[in-house]
């Protein structure tokens, strides 16, 4: 039997594009992430920050950001080079398929090619999405105990998690 296709990330193009604006979340989720159009349209006017579309074979499936200064996303600075995760999802089509950890994993592999010099990953997430938080905790993010008051749904945890 051939192996299933594995999950894989890669830069917004042209080409996917079309298919990344299609991405959704369940309606509740929309607390926690912005739509798909606002978030692609920010990434795409800032220098700053990389829109990032997680494939399944050629098919998206999820997106996220990633900020080239994670002050940006923690609104403070760190004492290593440290990138920001902002805006990832999986699309509802897709959900509770087992691909946030995999897509964890191929962020992280391609930020070791992309960001050679980086060496923590920070993202803060919504106190509420218990999900979303286990998630990152099984990937290897580690909760810093501080909370980010910026959000615009309520407090998020800080986490981290180290760079090779």
């Amino acid at each position: 039997m051939p192996e299933p296709p594995a999950i894989r990330v890669a830069p917004v193009t042209a080409e996917l594009r079309s298919a990344v604006l299609g991405l959704r979340v369940q309606p509740e989720q929309y607390a926690f992430v912005s739509p798909i159009d606002v978030s692609l349209a920010d990434a795409e006017q800032c220098p700053g920050s990389t829109p990032m579309t997680i494939l399944f074979g050629g098919t998206p499936v999820g997106y996220y950001r990633i900020e080239h200064s994670a002050r940006s996303v923690a609104d403070r600075d760190f004492d290593v080079p440290a990138l920001g995760l902002r805006s990832l999802f999986i699309d509802m089509n897709w959900q509770g398929r087992g691909f946030g950890t995999p897509a964890l994993a191929a962020l992280n592999d391609d930020l070791a090619m992309r960001h050679a010099e980086a060496r923590l990953l920070v993202l803060t997430v919504n106190c509420r999405n218990l999900a979303a938080r286990a998630l990152y905790l099984r990937a290897g993010f580690v909760d810093s105990g501080e909370l980010y008051h910026g959000g615009r749904s309520g407090p998020q945890h800080l986490m981290w998690c180290p760079l090779p």
